[in-house]
């Protein structure tokens, strides 16, 4: 009689991804749950709330935590994004630094290690070698002997060094195994086949903002926020036509950037709508009517009243 397989303890808790703005962290959030929880753009500090999203495994439940880009802030908006950040990483079960294999270690992963490094001993550091479809496999041995001496340096013990590309999904399964391992014994904390913890209210948002930073100049990305004032089911449509009715505000800081997000007659304000309107009806599984306009609040990033109007 053989004896019966004894199954591997059900794992689960929180994994930080931190790192500087533009590391690959929320392309890498995604790759892992397998689908669209977190906004990515090519501009620096697109993230600017916590992201959960969740990884059901037969072995656990990973609740990953996608961070606002740690950088040195300009505005109050920044400074908050920063204490955002510090706040979540004492609360996470690992703390895994996104470090992308494009670009060499510099001064701020420096300065991101060496606040991972005080955090309390309990909380287990993973480095993550990101975008490895962006550079050459000599590149990406150079910057994982890089990532090893900077543990050294600081006397981190990394628990795993891992290189990953979220574009090609190369090794993000082998990652997911290996954060796993790391958490505590315990029941799942989500129920299962549920993705994320964000309101869809605050989803859409964020979908609307990926939509606008799409080819706006680079001193406008960080000035536009956007706010769902109103998101229900439009009445008297049979339950097999649903039809979703969403406004949502865009707010600027100047007058000038207005006219760029709207565009000559609204042009690309329109473009932006077409497609914020695909991913939203994406997310919630039917068809959407988006009602969008634009508005001014002055210098909100610096203005603490603004900031809490906006959600900050």
């Amino acid at each position: 009689m053989t004896e019966p397989e004894i199954q591997p303890a059900f794992r689960s808790g929180f994994v930080s991804f931190v790192g500087r703005p533009n590391a690959g962290k929320s392309t890498l959030t995604n790759a892992l749950v397998g689908t669209k929880v977190a906004i990515t753009s090519d501009k620096p500090q697109t993230t600017r709330t916590v992201v959960k999203g969740i990884v059901h495994r037969p072995d656990g439940q990973l609740i990953l935590v996608d961070t606002p880009g740690i950088h040195r802030p300009r505005t109050l908006l920044g400074e908050r994004l920063n204490d955002l950040v510090e706040a979540t990483w004492t609360e996470v079960d690992v703390v895994a630094i996104c470090f992308p294999c494009n670009e060499k270690i510099g001064p701020g992963d420096r300065r991101i290690a060496e606040n991972a490094n005080k955090l309390k001993k309990g909380i287990k550091r993973v480095a993550v070698a990101t975008k490895t479809d962006l550079a050459t496999p000599e590149q990406i041995g150079e910057h994982l002997m890089s990532i090893q001496a900077l543990g050294q340096d600081l006397g981190i013990e990394w628990a795993e060094i891992v290189p990953v590309s979220s574009v090609a999904g190369d090794q993000v399964d082998l990652l997911a195994e290996l954060l796993i391992k790391l958490l505590p014994e315990g029941p799942p904390l989500y129920p299962d086949g549920e993705l994320t913890d964000s309101p869809e209210e605050i989803i859409v948002a964020e979908l609307i903002r990926e939509a606008a930073l799409e080819g706006v100049r680079d001193e406008l990305p960080h000035s536009i926020a956007v706010v769902v004032e109103e998101m229900r089911l439009r009445e008297d449509r049979p339950e097999n036509k649903p039809l979703m009715d969403i406004h949502a505000f865009l707010y600027v800081e100047r007058d000038s950037q207005k006219g760029i997000v709207i565009g000559h007659k609204g042009s690309r304000l329109k473009d932006v709508g077409q497609r914020a309107r695909l991913q939203i009806k994406e997310l919630l599984g039917m068809p959407v009517y988006l009602d969008l306009h634009v508005k001014i609040a002055k210098d909100w990033q610096r203005d603490p009243r603004q900031l809490r109007k906006l959600g900050f």
